[in-house]
């Protein structure tokens, strides 16, 4: 009689179907009272499930298997012990059991790499608007200290004018200061400007004995204020007046709007 070990030696070829009928009885039967091998049984077919799915199964005739038996030299149709026929279709599944792990590896490896790839585009995005702000944040302080720079000079120019600005009737709580300088340009400072329109902008004008001549475009803050520096032309002659217009976006070459600052020259 077949030992425990002998008898769970045979489940593979249980399985494949490669016991004589007798065996397959008897392992049947085993299989009854025996959890452990019958545990190992449904292993093995969840395994070669997917290979029955695939391949179309045919049973051979007791004549065909004796006939291929007889065929091969030196062996004899008989059944081979349990023990042989195990650790062939062990050696059989080897190979198998080889290509699974490595195609389920490589899913995973791909899987981790994919997220690593993601990890890194989105840490290289965030270096780059990071490098933008950065460098954003340069050229601000450098128009800054430009500015001041230059404004520093206007105060200090031997040729320096003063004008203040008085509201007009449709700004009549704004006032500014203009402090001018043939060569050196003008700084000017304004409050209390009205918000302005969608699509509008405030100009300022340095208006002369012959046309009045922009200075540049003022861009007051939530509050109505503001302060810049205008880089005027040296060749524009001495002003009789500062005005504040409000005008299209970008600006125009000779004011149109009514008057919302003026201003005349007075003593510093």
């Amino acid at each position: 009689m077949s030992t425990h070990s002998n008898v769970k030696d045979d489940a593979a070829a249980y399985v494949l179907g490669t016991l004589d009928p007798d065996e397959q009885a008897v392992f049947a039967a085993h299989l009854a009272g025996c959890e452990e091998c019958a545990a190992e049984v449904r292993a093995l077919r969840e395994v070669t499930g997917v290979l029955d799915r695939g391949v179309p199964q045919r049973t051979p005739s007791p004549e065909l298997r004796q006939r291929v038996l007889a065929s091969l030299p030196g062996v004899q149709a008989t059944s081979a012990p349990a023990t042989s026929r195990t650790t062939e279709s062990a050696r059989n599944w080897l190979p198998l059991a080889a290509t699974i792990a490595l195609a389920v590896g490589t899913v995973v490896y791909a899987a981790r790499l994919q997220t690593r790839v993601a990890d890194l585009e989105t840490r290289l995005e965030q270096a780059v608007a990071q490098t933008a702000q950065a460098d954003q944040a340069v050229a601000d302080a450098r128009r800054v200290s430009s500015e001041l720079q230059s404004a520093m000079g206007v105060l200090a120019a031997p040729d320096l004018v003063r004008i203040d600005l008085a509201g007009q009737p449709t700004a009549p709580t704004a006032s500014a200061r203009a402090l001018w300088s043939r060569a050196r340009g003008m700084v000017f400072t304004a409050s209390n400007l009205p918000p302005l329109p969608e699509g509008r902008v405030y100009q300022v004008w340095v208006v002369t004995g012959q046309a009045p001549v922009s200075a540049g475009l003022l861009m007051p803050d939530p509050a109505g204020g503001g302060s810049t520096f205008f880089s005027t032309s040296p060749d524009i002659a001495p002003p009789t007046a500062v005005a504040v217009t409000i005008e299209p976006a970008g600006g125009l070459p000779a004011p149109t709007g009514q008057f919302y600052l003026l201003g005349t020259p007075g003593a510093v």
